[in-house]
């Protein structure tokens, strides 16, 4: 039996929509803001699908999601079809100078782990991470808009 925990996180970046869409929806890229993210592979003969790795401390967890949504400046959704159960959806909002970036994860806490940890400690440990992560992307997208990208 696992517990799901969701958290929801939202950072305003002073770049343009096009550029902040582009940079995320790379998902290779991730690792370069987001603390707990190893890796990332998208195997090009299926983009839907990406294969993912979670390294923090002792802990390590993979899994493959699928794109279940993507509307371009708008919203990408997924979900884990193996390994570490999880879902989730970035969503982007224009506001002409800036960009709005709400991004919501879910994910299934392991039994195990579960005994172990509080899921209240847990999850504020995990959701003061993804604040972080989104304070990281931030300032990556903003050297890419000073770089002109």
């Amino acid at each position: 039996m696992s517990d799901w925990l969701e958290h929801t996180v939202q950072v305003e970046v002073e770049a343009p929509i096009d550029l902040v869409w582009s940079l995320w929806s790379d998902l290779e890229q991730m690792p370069r803001w987001m603390k707990w993210i190893d890796s990332v592979k998208v195997p090009e003969d299926n983009p839907e699908l990406s294969v993912w790795k979670l390294k923090s401390g002792a802990f390590e967890f993979t899994w493959k999601s699928r794109i279940l949504k993507v509307i371009p400046n708008q919203i990408i959704q997924w979900e884990s079809i193996d390994g570490l159960p999880n879902r989730g959806a970035i969503r982007f909002y224009d506001r002409h100078t800036n960009t709005i970036v709400k991004l919501t994860v879910g994910y299934a806490i392991p039994g195990i782990l579960g005994k172990i940890m509080d899921n209240l400690f847990l999850g504020r440990i995990v959701e003061s991470t993804l604040l972080a992560d989104m304070e990281r992307f931030k300032q990556h997208a903003l050297k890419a808009k000073q770089e002109g990208r």
